[in-house]
């Protein structure tokens, strides 16, 4: 062998037999060579996501191929355009170690020609990526049976055309597209009254910014904001459900606006009845306009949802193969959506054209990479910290102000619901308490929600929240 190129394509024909033809091709194939030394061998890929798939999914198999290869183990230094422009001078590189312009290895650039061809590769990279990435308007909502009605009310309420959608609730599962109607109407009601003052934001961000307010002692300020609004949309607003200072808030908030006729646009995985530490006072007060849901998309507009995604990518998907994605997913079309920008980067970088195959791997990538992210003691304890109006800090800490230990409590009781930690293991997390405090604390917890309906449907909100999130 007389060059590291020469070393990396046997590397890479040893990796062959373990992997899919796609998986090869998209990950392993494109990796160019920089330099080996003794103890290590440095590698190229363009983009850092290429580099980061790298390291978690094919690191153990790319060592032990070298090793196969080379006959003793290396270090695996996998660089980017960026890492080379940050580590890397000039006058430290020899010529013949950058990547090539094209497949040929003996086709070697200087410094500076390989940082502008690799920024011209990352250009279009970018550009093919970002030409799906589409503005979240009337235009390009795909509209069907699932959501006709919806979307009919939000472009009412976007022209001004019916005053009685005040406010208007739109609920249903998430992934469905609450909000892109959301910014629908921000955009054409901003297209149509360029002077208005249009306030988008989610309710968890409400609640932050509310608590940031009353912490810094700016709470007129936060009036201001949101009481002089024009229109408010707020997105996923079951999550003020059970803090009881925020929607004593929006109360007041939805109030104003609403007695001086502006408009109020909300969105929720669930109708406000079912929304159970909602305070009545907030449930009637959604209800007074129109309730409409969005729902499953039918087969054909999941199928219409695929072609469109696929010609804003400029990427022509064949009828078999948009059926067939349409078949496997069916309730969410951020799926959708994802599996056509997967299948053209398979395109852009393997060169494989879309076929059954390749939708067979981007469905099981999407339904893998779709699995809920592991819920933590942290995430618990914040949510916790919210609804009850404390701190993640004095959770953990040692105050025994009545406030602090019921949410001390319901933290312990709800890590214990979801994580099924041990209780030593609890403990820990909660400042190394010991046994007898977390038997304690679940004990206490389990005999209130028997007794008092209110905490406990307090509590189901809570890991309806976190589990949502």
């Amino acid at each position: 062998m007389e060059s590291f190129s020469e070393v990396l394509d046997l590397v890479k024909e040893n990796c062959k037999p373990n992997l899919s033809e796609v998986a090869f091709n998209l990950w392993i194939k494109p990796i160019e060579p920089i330099s080996l030394t003794d103890t290590a061998a440095y590698i190229y890929v363009p983009a850092p996501f290429q580099k980061n798939i790298l390291e978690k999914q094919y690191l153990s198999k790319l060592k032990k191929s070298f090793l196969d290869v080379l006959g003793f183990e290396i270090d695996l230094v996998i660089r980017t355009k960026d890492d080379i422009k940050q580590e890397i001078e000039p006058e430290d590189i020899p010529k013949t170690i950058l990547p090539p312009t094209q497949p040929s290895p003996s086709n070697y650039l200087d410094y500076s020609s390989a940082l502008e061809y690799q920024e011209i590769q990352q250009n279009e990279l970018d550009e093919t990526l970002k030409n799906g990435n589409y503005d979240y308007t009337f235009e390009t909502f795909i509209v069907g049976s699932s959501n006709n009605f919806a979307y009919a009310a939000c472009k009412a309420v976007a022209q001004k055309a019916s005053a009685a959608y005040n406010p208007l609730f739109i609920h249903g599962p998430s992934g469905l597209g609450k909000t892109h109607l959301l910014c629908a109407i921000k955009h054409e009601f901003a297209k149509n009254n360029p002077n208005t003052n249009i306030i988008y934001i989610n309710s968890e961000t409400f609640t932050n910014e509310l608590i940031a307010a009353i912490q810094n002692q700016s709470v007129e300020a936060f009036h201001n904001k949101y009481r002089k609004a024009d229109i408010l949309l707020m997105d996923d607003i079951q999550f003020i459900a059970g803090k009881e200072s925020t929607q004593e808030e929006f109360f007041h908030t939805f109030n104003e606006l609403h007695q001086v006729g502006k408009q109020i646009v909300l969105t929720s995985d669930r109708p406000p009845k079912d929304i159970k530490t909602l305070e009545d006072r907030l449930k009637s007060r959604f209800e007074w306009g129109l309730l409409t849901d969005v729902g499953l998309p039918d087969f054909e507009t999941r199928i219409a949802i695929i072609k469109r995604k696929a010609e804003l990518l400029n990427i022509s998907v064949p009828d078999d193969v948009a059926q067939f994605v349409a078949s496997k997913l069916k309730n969410n079309i951020r799926q959708l959506e994802g599996a056509v920008k997967k299948i053209k980067a398979y395109k852009y970088y393997a060169g494989s054209n879309p076929s059954i195959t390749v939708a067979q791997t981007v469905i099981k990538e999407i339904l893998n990479d779709n699995q809920p992210a592991p819920v933590t003691v942290e995430k618990i304890i914040e949510e916790v910290a919210k609804t009850y109006s404390v701190t993640a800090e004095d959770i953990r800490s040692t105050k025994r102000a009545a406030q602090i230990s019921i949410a001390r409590q319901i933290s312990i009781y709800v890590v214990r619901e979801i994580t099924q930690m041990s209780q030593k293991a609890i403990g820990k997390e909660f400042g190394g308490r010991d046994h007898a405090t977390i038997v304690y604390a679940i004990q206490k917890i389990e005999k209130v929600i028997q007794k008092d309906p209110h905490t406990k449907a307090i509590i189901d909100d809570i890991v309806n929240n976190i589990r949502d999130k």
